[in-house]
């Protein structure tokens, strides 16, 4: 199957549903996290995010060794060993039983089926919220565009009951997918990594000229769209990648866009830690203050609106 493909023959799973949130689109919003990513970088915040199947993820400093995962698992997965609780991943179905009766809540499963009509239950739930602040619903991931069929129900319902929609996207899909989406959609954040595609493989695992084109095209649509740059040092800080991305930006079809510079933070290595998956932190290194204004600058001179975060 190729990366920028559906994985319709999979299950369409969401690991999270944020409420609140203030950094996915204006206002406050609830932000749907879909399970499964056609990308690696290797400085993502969201590994549970990689996987289009369900993952169980466990927390160690919470297990206080009642081993009723290990009583009640149906295929004898689990062993209480003194590094804590083991799965032997070829017995382990992830039925999520062991999740249920933990009392400490140690182990969770991540990936949950939604529907669409429970979603927009859910959405509902803060109407108030969206309403009072100018907020509303954002589809993130992961890739959202790997669920092309449930993210395009999702946008045209929000849009019946009157939700704003966003749509938080690598922008590597299918182009069709993405022009299709933005006549139902009021709001891209587009992620825009390097501008150099062997630089960008090497560091996402897939090249960048489908996410630029992309871009480009829908750019044409006139959709508003906020760029979205994360900032990791010895990565992406230097002024020929700044520089060269702030000119693509600047000469895109219709209004100037604003940009989002995201500084890179170390705060994931519990995550991968959970998931037993290694994370190397080495070769990554939170921008200074110096190289934070000065992406800031580059792209505010090419006629941009920045901001740093959101």
């Amino acid at each position: 199957m190729n990366q920028t493909d559906t994985i319709e023959r999979l299950e369409s799973l969401i690991f999270d549903i944020k409420h609140y949130s203030i950094n996915d689109g204006p206002g406050i919003r609830t932000t749907v996290f879909l399970k499964g990513c056609p990308l690696s970088c290797i400085w993502c915040h969201n590994p549970e995010s990689f996987s289009p199947r369900k993952e169980k993820m466990y927390w160690k400093s919470k297990c206080i060794g009642a081993q009723e995962c290990v009583k009640n698992c149906p295929n004898q997965a689990l062993t209480l060993t003194p590094q804590g609780i083991v799965s032997d991943n070829s017995k382990c179905s992830l039925c999520g039983i062991c999740s249920e009766v933990c009392p400490s809540k140690a182990i969770e499963i991540s990936g949950k089926n939604y529907s669409v009509a429970e979603l927009l239950k859910i959405f509902e739930k803060d109407r108030l919220a969206f309403d009072q602040s100018g907020g509303g619903v954002t589809f993130s991931g992961g890739e959202p565009f790997m669920h092309y069929q449930l993210l395009m129900e999702l946008l045209e319902a929000c849009g019946e009951q009157g939700f704003h929609r966003a749509v938080d996207t690598s922008g590597y899909t299918k182009t069709e997918y993405i022009i299709n989406a933005a006549k139902h959609t009021d709001l891209f954040l587009y992620d825009f990594k390097l501008f150099d595609s062997m630089k960008h493989k090497k560091y996402t695992g897939v090249s960048n000229e489908l996410i630029l084109k992309n871009l480009k095209e829908l750019s044409k649509t006139g959709a508003e769209i906020n760029l979205r740059i994360p900032l990791i040092g010895g990565i992406n800080t230097d002024v020929e990648n700044l520089e060269r991305s702030a000119i693509f930006i600047a000469e895109l079809a219709g209004e100037k866009k604003t940009v989002n510079l995201l500084p890179y933070h170390n705060i994931a290595s519990g995550k991968y830690k959970r998931l037993g998956k290694e994370y190397n932190f080495k070769q990554l290194i939170e921008p200074f203050e110096e190289e934070i204004k000065q992406a800031r600058d580059i792209f505010i001179k090419a006629g941009l609106t920045v901001f740093i975060g959101g």
